[in-house]
């Protein structure tokens, strides 16, 4: 199977975790990278070559995003610019024809991303939202974990996400322009982590009938930290918090009828799991990158564009969608609405 080639649009931090996966990925490259500034992008390819030296050469520099998205050579591409400026490159490659891999949020609302996933499926043109987690060693013992009720019927979810940020009105954490805020950047990933553990342990996500928000805005309007009580049918609650403001265990944890489980680190990158059975003893279970984490959803972004998909069935259209809306009605709640969608009709 030929070599599958990747252009990167974006190249800043989290493109540089996604190029190195790739520069480990056998039979994967970063073919192209594209910027809007030529130095900077320039630099980020020297930087991949310097450090994962590439035979056919560094990836070549674009800024001419047209002719990138023309080239028959590039087979998929990965959008890592700032939330807000996300949609302009997934909708032209989706024009172009060009299979889309885009970080997490996929848009700042849910309006626009109904209308990019109308135009993949009208298209025919493969679009994925990255998020990482779901496709981490560590999500797959644990899905097996619930799958056969290891600690029993599901009760409750509890997760954390909070670092300290220094304040700056201009950065992409709080420029309302950028889409910033808590949420968007981090909050996604404890949304994302309780859909994904409800779908697990009872093979659907029941219907979300209480919404309890509670928070705290920066001085630019974006929120600065988010605390959330979801209610689901059947009574299964879930609690989340996220913030740039404080610092927290950044840990998931599980409740069950007969135990809990828990990833006790970072869990939106863990390598590592907590089995606690009422009752009985603990079991603790390493499960390691292997390469940084970002392979796992760029192998299911390769396997499902080769095999001709629009959609993941491991992160599907409408698991964005749903997110994206819990994600509007969030900061309706909390008074946060970005200057650009003005337009955009209210959760």
């Amino acid at each position: 199977m030929k070599t599958f080639n990747w252009a990167l649009i974006g190249p800043g931090k989290i493109a540089r975790r996604f190029a190195h996966a790739l520069s480990a990925l056998p039979g994967s490259r970063l073919a192209a990278v594209h910027g809007r500034d030529a130095a900077r992008a320039t630099a980020f390819s020297r930087q991949c070559q310097d450090q994962w030296p590439d035979p056919a050469g560094a990836p070549r520099v674009s800024t001419d995003l047209a002719a990138l998205l023309a080239d028959p050579a590039i087979d998929a591409v990965y959008v890592a610019t700032p939330h807000a400026q996300h949609g302009e490159p997934v909708r032209a490659a989706l024009l172009a024809g060009k299979p889309v891999l885009c970080e997490k949020p996929l848009v700042p609302h849910r309006a626009e991303g109904e209308a990019l996933v109308a135009l993949a499926r009208e298209r025919g043109v493969f679009l994925m939202e990255a998020v990482w987690t779901r496709f981490l060693p560590a999500y797959g013992v644990l899905g097996n974990w619930l799958r056969e009720q290891a600690i029993g019927p599901l009760r409750a979810i509890e997760s954390s996400f909070c670092f300290p940020a220094p304040f700056d009105p201009q950065s992409r954490l709080f420029d309302p322009a950028l889409a910033g805020g808590a949420l968007l950047d981090i909050g996604i990933y404890n949304l994302t982590a309780t859909r994904w553990v409800l779908e697990q342990a009872l093979g659907h996500v029941p219907a979300l009938q209480h919404l309890d928000v509670q928070g705290l805005l920066a001085p630019t309007g974006v929120d600065l930290r988010v605390q959330g009580l979801l209610g689901f049918e059947g009574g299964i609650s879930a609690q989340f918090l996220c913030g740039l403001d404080a610092s927290s265990p950044n840990a998931l944890t599980i409740l069950g009828e007969r135990g809990s489980i828990s990833l006790p680190r970072n869990f939106w990158e863990s390598q590592q799991l907590l089995l606690r059975p009422h009752g009985q003893a603990e079991q603790l279970v390493d499960a390691p990158w292997r390469i940084n984490g970002f392979e796992g959803e760029i192998e299911e972004a390769q396997t499902c564009i080769r095999a001709g998909l629009v959609e993941s069935p491991r992160m599907s259209h409408a698991e964005t969608l749903a997110i994206l809306g819990w994600m509007d009605r969030i900061r309706a709640r909390l008074g946060v609405r970005y200057p650009f969608e003005q337009d955009a009709p209210q959760p």
